[in-house]
């Protein structure tokens, strides 16, 4: 899958997850990837449903909503500046520091499952949060996350 460079952002500086969610998700209703209702169901459904991974730091996040709200399938990647919580997706309670946002963009809910297998081994894998983090630019970022994904 090739992604689209403008939707890497490094070292947002936003406090929230919802601020962070809803960066993210405007910039993909911009570029025309999702329908206008996307934002709104991507931070319902991240009540109900979080997606923090909890892990080595840096942790990472993984939100996305329902396949009929998207028309194109991407991804959108960004790196925080300062951590930011997000609610652990194995217990509600419970607050995951998020230092990397990987917003997964699907139109084909059948090929969900897959793509979120392969988001969670870019999660555990240290070195390459590590690259992620230290990436200077989007297209750096960006290239990192399509070789992981390809």
């Amino acid at each position: 899958m090739q992604l689209d460079e403008r939707l890497g952002f490094v070292k947002l500086d936003l406090g929230t997850s919802k601020a962070v969610e809803s960066y993210l998700a405007n910039q993909l209703l911009k570029y025309g990837y999702v329908k206008d209702t996307y934002k709104t169901a991507l931070l319902d459904r991240e009540k109900e449903f979080p997606t923090g991974l909890p892990s080595a730091t840096p942790a990472v996040a993984i939100p996305h909503a329902n396949a009929d709200l998207v028309y194109k399938t991407t991804i959108a990647v960004a790196t925080l500046k300062h951590p930011v919580n997000f609610k652990n997706m194995g217990a509600i309670t419970e607050d995951v520091p998020v230092e990397i946002v990987i917003m997964l963009v699907i139109s084909e809910p059948h090929s969900q499952v897959s793509m979120l297998q392969k988001l969670v081994e870019i999660a555990q894998n240290p070195v390459l949060k590590a690259q992620l983090l230290q990436a200077k630019d989007r297209q750096t970022l960006i290239k990192l996350v399509e070789t992981a994904i390809n």
